[in-house]
Parts: C-alpha cells; structure tokens; sequence
C-alpha cells in the first residue's frame, strides 16, 4: 500500500477526532452552569420529588385541588403530566415511569369521560398525554386519542358550525390558521406542544408547519419592541406568566423545528429578542415578577420556572451564549429550589388568571402553594437539565 492512502486516511481519522473533540467541548460548555449544584438543586432529586408528588394527587381543577373532583382533566395535569414522562424516561427511573403510563392508560377507559372535547386551546392540550406515551412506547392504542385534537385544532369548519366563533377568529381562521386563535400569550405553548407531539408520532410536517406560522403570527401581533409580550391584544401588561407560556411554547417548538425550516430564522429572532430582556429583568435573588416590568411586584415562581426552562433548553441548544446566559440560568433555578417546601410543593404561583385591562388586577392576584401551574414547569426545568 502507498504513502499517499494511508496519509489520506491519517488526515481523515483526525479530522474525525477534531470534529468529535470539538462538539463533545461544545457540550460540555454548554452545561458548565448546572455542575455543581447544591444538593436542594440537584435536578435529579428534585425532579424525583415533583412526579411523585404529581401521581400522589388526583387530578386538579385548572391547576388547583378541590374537595369537587374535577369534570374533565385540565391543562395544567396535561403539561405536568408530559413534563414528568419525559422526566423518567430520560433518567431511566423505569418504576415511575411505568406509574404515569398506567395512569394514562385510564385516559383510554376509566377516565374517559374526563377527557374533553378540544373546543378550544386549554382542551385541546391533553393530547400531548397520549401522543407522548406513544412516541415513547409505541403503544398503537394511544396514537389515535393522541392525534384527534391536533387535528381537530385546524379542521375544515362547517358553514353552521361553531357559530359564536368572533369575527375575528374568523378571518384568521380563512388565512389558515387554526379555529382556536384568540391572541393570548397562553395559546402558544398549547398549540405548539400538540402540534409538535402530532408531529413527532407522524412525521408529517404540515403538523410543524402551521404551528410555525401560527407561532410567527403571534409573534407579530403580541411581542413588543422590547423583546415581552403583552399579555393579550387589548391588555397592555408584562404578566409573568403570561410571558412564560409563549417563552416555553417558542422553546419547545425550536427543539423540534428543523434547521432548514423557513419558519425557523424569525422564530429564533423573537425568542432570542425575548431571552435578552428577560435577562435584565432579572431580580438579584434570580426570579422574575408578577408583572416583569414592575420590580416593586411580588416574585412569582411559575413564570420564573418557565423563564429558566426556556434558558436551560436554550443552552443546550446552544442558542444562547453560555458566558451571557448560564450564572443568569444558575442562580434562577437555585432560587426556585427555595420555595420547594419538603412535601415538594412549589409557593409563591398566581393563581389562575385571566385577562383584564387593569393593572392592579394583576398585582392583587392571590399566592398558592403546589398549584400545577407551577409544579409543571419546575418539572420541565429538571427534565431539561437531565436531558443532553
């Protein structure tokens, strides 16, 4: 054999290694943040802590537990319920995983009744349970029950059909949108997760696509110049929370959207534009506020928590810079680590909320304790600091 294949081969080997070397750093840069974590911190533990806690408790009405057992599961059962499956099935913790998926199994007979008809975005939601059970399990008998609400979310509208939809809904719903359009911030972590999940268990990407353009018009429509959003068209206020839904519902589609997708670039921008001013609203202690923009309002831990996931995931991802963004990352999850209480209930949640022109509205919003608009995004920040 010759010199010259075998210093071809050489050259090739060590290009290899050099690419391998170079991303395996590139990772590691990337969760340099989360190393050494105090052990009230440790992703793992507490991540542990909030499913079992969730699967401890029936299901909640909107967040909240009643004595009333609820008539249909809610949207924050949906997405604490996605949060943990993906939670177990990344730390490999096969008995906990198991106890969810036989809870959603009871979605399929038992408690099918409790599953609603997808009338709207915060019914639509609980298709994320299903759908993921079978990304994960490819169990057919969930793919079915999975599917229906994302398609249900953009399906063809008879002329007598859904009579009180507004004018407005309407006339987006004529430019191809879906029937559930309604410009809260809320809308797009709710249809975003759905279509994503279709998605992922059909590989069709019109599911991608026009989540993508919905995620676009909503980025048109509600984020300001600064980088927020205000909490709905005709409420001109930075409601944590609020901010928060669209923050993880950009985040989430990001993860799965492809590089070459068309939609990607202006999807990335917003985000990006979000993350910076998230950024210097920032308290010193690590959390944000009921109303971003107001450091006198009280800190509030389900908007942080979807802040700090949407940090987390992003660089992991690599879309934001690890110098800029991971001391900012740390110090929020180590906060919210703090108001875990030893049952592992999260305090300091707004309470439901709607929307309201009226500035004080916000700021007199009651404090909860373990309500699963916070406990569900807690589950997503461990999720995503054990995921690679």
């Amino acid at each position: 054999m010759s010199q010259k294949p075998r210093i071809t081969c050489l050259r090739c080997y060590l290009g290899l290694c050099i690419l391998l070397v170079s991303r395996y750093a590139f990772s590691q840069h990337s969760i340099k943040a989360f190393s050494d974590l105090p052990a009230n911190a440790d992703p793992r533990a507490v991540g542990q802590r909030l499913v079992e806690r969730f699967l401890a408790r029936p299901h909640s009405t909107f967040g909240a537990f009643k004595e009333t057992p609820p008539k249909e599961i809610t949207y924050p059962d949906a997405c604490a319920w996605y949060g943990a499956l993906v939670f177990t099935q990344k730390t490999g913790d096969k008995e906990l995983h198991q106890r969810l998926v036989k809870r959603a199994e009871l979605l399929l007979n038992e408690e099918a009744s409790l599953v609603p008809y997808p009338r709207d975005v915060d019914r639509a939601v609980i298709g994320i349970i299903p759908l993921e059970v079978y990304n994960q399990t490819n169990d057919k008998r969930f793919r079915g029950p999975g599917l229906f609400p994302a398609v249900e979310q953009f399906k063809t509208l008879q002329p007598d059909e859904y009579g009180k939809l507004s004018p407005a809904a309407r006339t987006w719903y004529s430019q191809g949108f879906s029937w559930h359009t309604r410009f809260w911030m809320d809308d797009m972590y709710m249809i975003t997760v759905l279509q994503a999940q279709a998605y992922r268990a059909t590989k069709n990407a019109a599911y991608l696509d026009r989540t993508a353009r919905q995620m676009i018009a909503y980025l048109d429509t509600l984020q300001t110049p600064n980088g927020l959003f205000y909490h709905a068209d005709d409420v001109p206020f930075y409601w944590g929370r609020g901010d928060g839904w669209l923050a993880a519902g950009m985040t989430e589609l990001l993860s799965i959207l492809p590089e070459d997708n068309i939609y990607r670039p202006r999807i990335l921008q917003g985000y990006r534009n979000m993350m910076k001013t998230l950024l210097n609203y920032q308290d010193k202690n690590g959390m944000w506020h009921q109303l971003l923009d107001d450091p006198t309002a009280w800190p509030e831990t389900s908007g942080s928590a979807m802040f700090t996931f949407a940090f987390i995931r992003g660089l992991k991802k690599g879309w934001l810079d690890e110098k800029t963004y991971g001391p900012a990352a740390r110090k929020a999850w180590i906060a919210l680590c703090g108001y875990l209480d030893d049952k592992g209930d999260l305090s300091a949640i707004c309470e439901g909320t709607n929307k309201k022109n009226d500035r004080q509205y916000y700021l007199d919003r009651k404090r909860i304790t373990g309500d699963l608009h916070g406990q569900a995004p807690m589950i997503w920040c461990a999720m995503s600091l054990v995921q690679d």
